[in-house]
């Protein structure tokens, strides 16, 4: 039967809206501007037309490819970070969406996702529709349309990420006709270079032996003429003792080279 009347405000079931306390509001702050890895997304249709679902799976195939800037689907609201309402918020919908906002960790972000689920759209008034998803829970951002389309959604996560405000400051660096970047210790011969590097990093690791490797070169370069002094000194104020210890072999290393290791 349908209801061509409006029904009495006495008779109409307000929501309870859910709200955010000081500290988790400092919480979710924090996350919109510090995180630094890929973000999990979580969708609840809570009454919609499939249309924006249609979109949200073109955002996330690889024509548009919506990983590029670390964004994931996940199937449960547990491993979420991002939670994406879509369609107006109806009746049966409501306990549903509740437990999907209760189950996502904290701090978590919603994206109040087209025009239903931001106002309620063509659906605002009907009698089993409270409205958009802000009816129900703290919306962080709002993506429009009927429905949106990949490039506004993929707009909208980088608004809620924060990427939007990295690519609007980044720095660009362009090489200038005939720039070229200056050799690291040109006074060492380079096969000497690239030998005591190698040693470093086998005995050392990639990145611990690539700082000890400079730090050894330093000294020897510091030395002119006459390089081992400088290098003993760096050896013996070595509190570490595995750090001296490779620094030696390093220093091993270096008299065992052919004198024109250039």
């Amino acid at each position: 039967m349908l209801i061509d009347r409006q029904v009495s405000e006495q008779l109409q079931h307000r929501l309870d809206k859910i709200t955010l306390d000081e500290s988790m509001a400092r919480a979710k702050a924090a996350l919109l501007n510090d995180i630094k890895r890929s973000v999990y997304l979580y969708r609840v249709d809570c009454g919609g037309c499939n249309g924006c679902e249609i979109e949200i799976f073109s955002t996330i195939t690889p024509v548009f490819d919506a990983e590029r800037f670390g964004i994931k689907n996940t199937p449960s609201p547990r491993h979420a970070d991002i939670l994406i309402y879509s369609g107006a918020i109806t009746r049966m919908m409501r306990m549903p969406a509740i437990r999907a906002y209760e189950g996502a960790p904290n701090p978590k972000l919603v994206v109040s996702f087209g025009a239903c689920g931001c106002t309620g759209g063509i659906f605002h008034d009907n009698y089993c529709v409270w409205g958009g998803s802000d009816k129900l829970v703290p919306v962080d951002v709002y993506i429009p349309g009927c429905p949106p389309t990949p490039p506004q959604i993929i707009y909208g996560f980088a608004v809620a990420l924060g990427l939007l405000g990295q690519k609007l400051k980044r720095t660009e660096i362009v090489e200038k006709a005939g720039e070229q970047v200056p050799l690291r210790f040109e006074s060492i011969p380079y096969k000497t270079k690239v030998a005591l590097e190698r040693k470093a990093r086998l005995l050392s690791g990639y990145c611990s032996g690539r700082d000890l490797a400079d730090e050894f070169m330093t000294a020897l370069a510091a030395g002119g003429g006459d390089a081992l002094p400088g290098v003993d000194a760096l050896i013996a104020k070595q509190q570490d003792p595995r750090r001296r210890e490779i620094l030696e072999e390093l220093k091993a290393e270096l008299v065992s080279l052919p004198a024109a290791a250039g």
